[in-house]
């Protein structure tokens, strides 16, 4: 197979379609074996992306808090079951939290962004950006309720990583990003990549591609966007992000971290191992095609027939996609950097499959979109009997209020898990089913709807979601809408039904 040659033919593929736009690599036993990038660095399409662009990792930046953690706990300063409350006895609420659960995402405690505007308020009406320091604040003002006790179950927490990087800071006496300079990159040789505060403190690299969503029609810069501009606000948290980086610092953190430059050999196979439960089971974070991917100390872990041990993480925020796979054993490694929101997630989609797929001695699938798959000639006839108000489950994060006509052409009135509202074309995918561009979301209509009288338990709409990370969320980090392991997290197929209008 000619992995370099299909890779950047299926690259330029996907951004001619909407989909990709950034930069990837994937090497073999140290030696890159394909590298490039696609697409612009700005809003206005006017700088060229370079293979050396300066990226956000978002929550690909865990894998150094896990880092981070380690080295001190290889100084005697902390110790994986010490009780976060020796450190932090203000946070009494979450009595029994260890250091080993904020690393495994086992603690309960909850995620800031569930109440993420406590940090907006102070950006707004203080004028400033929370510092990381102030998640303690955060916690004991909000006195958020832990999810469950702790080692009880996993749920990823931005909130833990925060707690890690404060440590971190407190225990070595050493800022944050000073400690990950001198004690990570610096041993590493990424001399490209800095822990830093872009939107507070101003951009230190010429290279950066500029974090961009899609909105009114055009691309925007994330920090003007009318929907995603509040991302100021938490500019100042550290451990969960704010790592800026390109392809080949990656390479060159897999290269260190395999020599043992950073961590020892024993101390990177306890990261690698998934953190169990209390009643002893692993601490399984998704499941997907028959694997079972937990959580170690930043990293997403899991096994494949074939490849055996590989280690991964994925990284999002408005405007920002990341991912970096490592094949322990099989010594391979994959990582591409997004700045941009995908205009057809599907052409976005389809790369990341495909990439996935090479990796792994697959052929891959070809580059995909909407336009390749809508109906071009649907029957209309039914459309307006689709139209209405539709209920949904009290918990969803994702919801279809109405579905109506507009210029011909059937819509979509959606409110994301941030009470959020907006609306989108639905297209003609199927017989009764439509698809959306700016996502992976399928809508199929029921029979029932079709009927000329119908009762609230008749109507039915079946929806079918695949939310492909920060494509559709605004302010959801890529990891919590996808798992941090390969692939995307899937719902099944839930049954709305119409409301009485």
């Amino acid at each position: 197979m000619d992995k370099h040659g299909i890779i950047d033919k299926l690259a330029r593929e996907s951004f001619e379609k909407g989909g990709f736009n950034g930069t990837w690599l994937y090497a073999e036993k140290g030696q890159i074996v394909s590298k490039g990038a696609a697409g612009f660095r700005d809003p206005e399409n006017k700088l060229p992306l370079a293979e050396d662009s300066i990226f956000q990792l978002a929550s690909v930046s865990k894998t150094f808090t896990g880092a981070a953690a380690m080295l001190v706990m290889r100084q005697g300063l902390l110790r994986p079951d010490d009780e976060i409350v020796k450190y932090f006895p203000e946070l009494s609420a979450y009595k029994g939290v260890t250091v080993r659960h904020l690393l495994n995402h086992t603690s309960g405690i909850p995620d800031y962004f569930d109440d993420a505007d406590w940090f907006i308020r102070i950006w707004k009406e203080e004028k400033r950006v929370p510092g990381n320091d102030e998640i303690l604040r955060f916690l004991c003002e909000t006195k958020t309720k832990p999810y469950f006790a702790p080692g009880e179950d996993l749920h990823y927490s931005n909130t833990g990583y925060n707690l890690l990087a404060l440590l971190v800071e407190r225990l070595s006496g050493v800022p944050y990003e000073e400690f990950l300079q001198k004690n990570i990159f610096e041993p590493a040789g990424m001399t490209s990549t800095r822990c830093c505060h872009i939107r507070r403190d101003g951009v230190p690299f010429e290279n950066y591609a500029q974090a961009t969503v899609f909105e009114n029609d055009k691309f925007v810069a994330d920090v003007d966007s009318e929907e995603d501009g509040d991302v100021t606000a938490f500019d100042g948290l550290n451990g969960d992000d704010y790592v800026f980086t390109n392809i080949f610092d990656m390479l060159k953190w897999d290269r260190a971290l395999r020599e043992g430059r950073v961590l020892t050999a024993e101390e990177q196979r306890i990261a690698y191992a998934p953190g169990k439960l209390n009643s002893g089971e692993d601490a399984v974070y998704d499941e997907e095609d028959g694997l079972n991917f937990g959580y170690g100390f930043g990293w997403a872990v899991c096994r494949e027939e074939g490849f055996r041990l590989i280690v991964s993480h994925s990284g999002g925020m408005p405007g920002v996609g990341t991912w970096f796979e490592r094949f322990i054993d099989a010594d391979r490694v994959l990582v591409f950097l997004t700045n941009r929101v995908p205009v057809d997630a599907r052409a976005y989609w389809s790369f990341e499959k495909a990439l996935e797929a090479i990796a792994r001695d697959r052929e891959p699938g070809p580059i995909k979109c909407l336009e390749d798959i809508v109906s071009r000639d649907p029957d209309r006839s039914k459309w307006e009997s689709f139209c209405g108000k539709y209920e949904h489950p009290e918990d969803a994060d994702f919801i279809i209020d109405e579905v109506y006509m507009k210029d011909g052409e059937l819509y979509a009135k959606a409110v994301d898990e941030d009470g959020h509202g907006f609306e989108f074309r639905l297209f003609p995918i199927g017989e009764n089913e439509f698809g959306r561009k700016g996502g992976m979301l399928r809508l199929k209509f029921g029979a029932s709807a079709r009927s000329s009288k119908k009762t609230k338990e008749e109507t039915g709409l079946l929806f079918c979601s695949r939310p492909v990370s920060s494509l559709t969320a605004a302010r959801i980090p890529r990891a919590v809408t996808r798992p941090p392991g390969r692939g995307c997290g899937r719902r099944g197929p839930l049954l709305l039904s119409r409301r009485s209008r």
